[in-house]
């Protein structure tokens, strides 16, 4: 056994063959089923020509039949490739071009979408449907064209070196594939290092192993094509416990339901985008939170503000701010409960450049400008910089992978996603944002998460992004887009009054665009591209002198 994911999933199968693992929609499988299906899976894309390396596009909303065309890919050693469903036709001409996409999986209410580009694309060789309905542009029913294959496991031998891809748009410029080899992935975000020892595991073997009679059941509330939902559900599945998913749009209420009928433990968000609605769903409906002990942010703003909304309905919760990048794993998490959280917000607002302050998580650390790490406490802003089991690189983009993979004069390989952060000096990193939307006002540097942070405490704000527009005296100033709570209004004078009580004189909104909604990706990532063409073109703003 390898430390790839096919050979510790099907692992995991025969620990626990009749144990549910999965539930999505109106269907469930055990860890048997699920391994049956997929075998039935691998051996339709082995009948098609498909095997190692071998790129396959999985198009559609979160189901058990994207859990198994993924897994069937893996068993073959080919390579899943996730596409995000809210991707217009040049969009997807453009990934599926730049990803080498071969096969393509996807459900068939993308069909129009599908048919438009795929003579474009001379790769594209395959095209399976979910659901049927595909005929007509040269496609096969999924569940008929599995059906008569075999269950077996009959594969050749995997390597530790077989490789994931997850496609990351970020927050800005086009997707990006980001290169790994599979033990590296699992080592960084697929629970290779032991939760409570903090020890990596040294065998495939040493994993398996842990597999017990418990059972923890996870609900994460990203969609499959987001790398978050993706690890969420690795951990889940190579360490025997059950996963949750919704299939479709989110819907706050729909999730709670969801959550007490399957008695979840722990739900995993991508910060304001989803824990707002959340915690506002709570205080319009009566559910049953016995069971759930753990809610965890990626990706995203998880304000303090919000944090504390949860405690007041469940006293006990345990929150966890993870924080990480898909060219990076984890690099960070920070605790909160109800005791501390207070603590946690003065200590934020006491610091110059606020931001979340985390424990860094293996081989992380702040790097200066001459790629040295920093002295802790010394004050110095630097890059968040990760090394250890780190990605090969981005697929292919030579240049992209030179700037963001960097070996340093010891011959330590580092991945820097773009992230500015702080060493304290007791050891902890405050992560101040991303490098790329730093906004230089008159030569001082403001991070837009800061700031944004800073407006969703004003009770009419439900949601918000800060970018800076060009500005004629300091070269840049800061500009708001604000989405309010239904049936107020907020004026910018308003707006500005709370940003004083927040964020430093310097930092405060200059202008401010009001919007019906905040754009943002599925997974809740903001779309500050977005952000910045309306601030800067956009209607006229509300502007201040």
């Amino acid at each position: 056994m390898e430390f790839n994911v096919a050979d510790l999933f099907e692992a995991a199968v025969d620990k626990a063959p009749d144990r549910e693992i999965i539930v999505c929609g109106d269907r469930r499988a055990t860890f048997r089923e699920l391994d049956e299906r997929a075998n039935q899976v691998a051996h339709y894309y082995l009948s098609l020509g498909l095997g190692k390396g071998d790129h396959i596009g999985i198009y559609a909303y979160n189901s058990i039949e994207w859990v198994e065309a993924m897994l069937g890919a893996y068993k073959i050693r080919a390579i899943p490739i996730n596409i995000n469903y809210r991707y217009v036709e040049d969009e997807l001409r453009y990934l599926f071009d730049n990803a080498d996409i071969v096969t393509l999986v996807f459900e068939s209410q993308f069909k129009d979408r599908v048919a438009a580009v795929k003579d474009d694309m001379p790769k594209l060789a395959n095209l399976i449907s979910f659901d049927g309905h595909c005929r007509d542009i040269g496609g096969v029913d999924f569940k008929e064209a599995i059906k008569s294959q075999s269950t077996e496991r009959d594969y050749e031998p995997r390597s530790a070196d077989d490789l994931y891809v997850i496609y990351t748009g970020g927050t800005t410029g086009m997707p990006k594939g980001v290169i790994w080899r599979q033990e590296d992935v699992i080592m960084a975000l697929g629970g290779g290092i032991d939760s409570v020892s903090g020890i990596q595991y040294e065998t495939p073997e040493a994993m398996t192993d842990r597999i017990g009679d418990f059972c923890l059941v996870q609900m994460p509330l990203a969609p499959l094509m987001h790398g978050a939902a993706q690890w969420a559900l690795f951990n889940q599945m190579l360490r025997g416990f059950k996963i949750v998913m919704i299939p479709g749009r989110f819907d706050a209420h729909e999730c709670w339901e969801l959550a007490v009928r399957e008695k979840v433990n722990t739900i995993s968000i991508t910060g304001d985008a989803t824990g707002r609605p959340l915690v506002e769903a709570l205080a319009e409906g009566d559910y049953d939170l016995s069971n759930l002990h753990i809610l965890v942010s990626t990706a995203a703003i998880f304000s303090h503000s919000v944090k504390k909304q949860f405690f007041e309905h469940k006293p006990e919760l345990a929150i966890l701010d993870a924080v990480g990048a898909s060219e990076q794993g984890t690099t960070g998490i920070k605790t909160f409960t109800k005791d501390n959280i207070d603590e946690a917000v003065a200590e934020q607002r006491d610091q110059e450049n606020k931001g979340l302050r985390v424990d860094p998580g293996k081989d992380v650390t702040v790097l200066g400008d001459n790629l040295e790490p920093l002295e802790p406490g010394g004050g110095e802003i630097g890059r968040l910089a990760r090394g250890g089991n780190i990605p090969l690189g981005y697929f292919k983009d030579e240049k992209k992978t030179r700037e963001t993979f960097v070996t340093t004069s010891d011959g330590t390989r580092w991945s820097m996603a773009g992230d500015m952060a702080r060493l304290e000096a007791d050891g902890t990193i405050t992560l101040l944002g991303r490098g790329s939307g730093c906004i230089n006002s008159g030569g001082v540097k403001i991070f837009p998460e800061e700031v944004e942070d800073g407006l969703k405490a004003h009770p009419d704000i439900y949601d918000c992004l800060v970018v800076g527009v060009p500005d004629e005296r300091w070269g840049r100033r800061v500009s708001a887009v604000v989405q309010l709570r239904e049936g107020v209004t907020l004026d910018l004078d308003e707006l500005q009054r709370h940003a004083r009580t927040v964020v430093a004189g310097y930092k405060i909104p200059r202008e401010m665009h009001l919007v019906g909604q905040i754009k943002r990706a599925p997974s809740g990532k903001p779309d500050y591209r977005w952000a910045k063409r309306l601030a800067e073109g956009g209607p006229p703003p509300a502007s201040a002198n």
